[in-house]
């Protein structure tokens, strides 16, 4: 049976008039909070990439990240000091099959801030911000490969899981370090050392390649679940948008690797493969694009289904956000590669969709946050582990 204590916390539940202290926000917070960041970190770098620049976007899209940045901030205090404080609570999540999946969200949260230094910091305050974001990337890879390869041992070894339980959250510890793949080909060109470069653009691949593989066979997994079993509990309908996350973002690390990799290994005295990579991110890009068109659709309409009979709100919300962001992301990427107006136009309503989405899921989120009843650790509250 699903957890009762997680579909309260993390999926809507019992509202809390207030905490019962300041200090139970603390020893509440789970790393589902730092999907949040992940959700506005994408729509502030999706403004900002608009065909046309407009400037008001852009600027707002800069705010947006500088508020990402205070949020992550805020989140990342927040949960250290429930390690330092609430240690034997905190250490529960290892146990718990779907909250752990959640510790993912912290770098690829931290990939849009590192993006957002480039996109945003490098016109405003000069080259020092690539030396930060190149030490922060690389901060970013370390936690990635650790969630990516942590959390699937422990649902391996100590966690309880079913074919007919199972949602796209398994997507998320392994997704990040794809995400972190990006990231590199957002920084790579812009480090002034020909080998640093170069580490970096590897580096990249083989973090998509540690990644994008094992999502696609989560992927088969997750058809052959939603056949035999039907769909998933109205709670988790934000889960049906995971998917399209790891195909948007493995699209768009191939576009982003590929278009500097000829310089790059030029560099090197490698343009033949330089040349090849360039070929193979652009069709690889367009592939995963079309695959993420099929994936987008039936999100969609599994979400209206779930919307006849209500969806209730839980921190869960979103998982609209992201995948449609970097899907966004990616759809402008091609229009201004391929130079076709339809890229230009989709990617543009696609932002529309995000923005909308944002703005719905980030006021339920400050009102719930307000009132106390997001702050519920469902470890806590099952006695878990």
């Amino acid at each position: 049976m699903r957890d009762p204590s997680l579909a309260r916390s993390m999926h809507g539940g019992q509202p809390l008039a207030a905490l019962s202290n300041p200090k139970e926000a603390i020893r509440q917070f789970t790393p589902n909070w730092f999907a949040a960041t992940m959700g506005t970190g994408i729509l502030a770098l999706a403004l900002g990439q608009l065909p046309g620049q407009f400037e008001a976007l852009t600027q707002l899209g800069k705010a947006l990240w500088l508020f990402n940045i205070v949020l992550f901030v805020v989140f990342a205090a927040l949960y250290t000091a429930r390690w330092i404080l609430f240690f034997n609570e905190a250490k529960q999540i290892f146990g718990h099959s779907t909250v752990s999946m959640f510790f993912g969200t912290i770098p690829m949260g931290l990939a849009t801030l590192v993006n957002g230094l480039v996109q945003y910091g490098l016109p405003q305050w000069g080259l020092p911000v690539i030396a930060w974001a190149h030490a922060l990337w690389w901060l970013d890879v370390a936690l990635a490969l650790a969630c990516g390869v942590l959390i699937p041992f422990m649902m391996f070894t100590r966690q309880e899981h079913s074919i007919d339980q199972m949602t796209a959250v398994w997507l998320l510890p392994v997704v990040a370090a794809e995400v972190a793949a990006a990231s590199g080909g957002v920084i790579a060109p812009h480090l002034s050392d020909a080998s640093a470069q170069f580490n970096m653009l590897i580096t990249s691949y083989v973090l998509w390649a540690y990644s994008v593989p094992v999502a696609l066979s989560i992927l088969v997994i997750l058809v052959l679940r939603l056949a035999l079993h039907k769909l998933p509990p109205a709670n988790m309908a934000a889960s049906s948008w995971l998917s399209l996350g790891p195909i948007g973002t493995g699209a768009l690390g191939m576009l982003l690797l590929g278009h500097d990799a000829p310089t790059i290994f030029a560099a090197h005295g490698m343009a033949g493969i330089g040349e090849v990579a360039a070929g193979i991110g652009m069709i690889a890009g367009i592939l995963f694009w079309g695959l993420g068109l099929w994936w987008m659709l039936l999100a969609a309409l599994i979400t209206a289904r779930y919307a006849k009979a209500g969806i209730p709100f839980n921190l869960g919300w979103w998982g609209f956000t992201f995948p449609l962001g970097v899907y966004a992301v990616t759809t402008l990427k091609l229009g201004a590669m391929l130079h076709l107006a339809l890229f230009d136009v989709l990617g543009v309503i696609f932002v529309v969709m995000l923005a909308a989405m944002w703005a719905v899921v980030a006021a339920k989120t400050a009102k719930g946050a307000y009132r106390g009843n997001l702050f519920v650790s469902p470890c806590i509250a099952s006695l878990c582990g």
